[in-house]
């Protein structure tokens, strides 16, 4: 799907995050927590993704008793090559592998 604007720092962040999770499905907090993004940013981020096709999400029931099903996501195949194409700054990288993301 063709983008008419630029990817936001925390879009490339957590483009780059669950590319790193391979085919693996990563949970919202999750995701929050690894990139350094708080809710009110994360999810409509998420949404937007998800809708322009670049995320598949779903429902995933808890283990635990008592925990409420929680939505989770995974790239695309067109997720994955938007994530490849737009890969976060050196900074915000060297920031992550430092386990402190700095966007």
């Amino acid at each position: 799907m063709p983008r008419t604007r630029a990817l936001s720092p925390h879009a490339r962040m957590l483009l780059a995050i669950l590319l790193s999770a391979g085919s693996k499905w990563s949970h919202g907090y999750e995701l929050s927590r690894r990139a350094g993004v708080k809710s009110g940013t994360l999810y409509p981020l998420l949404i937007r993704l998800e809708g322009q096709g670049y995320l598949e999400a779903q429902w995933q029931q808890s283990t635990e008793v008592g925990r409420p099903p929680r939505h989770a996501y995974r790239l695309t195949a067109s997720g994955v090559q938007l994530a490849r194409a737009n890969p976060p700054s050196q900074a915000a990288t060297i920031a992550w592998d430092n386990g402190a993301v700095v966007i």
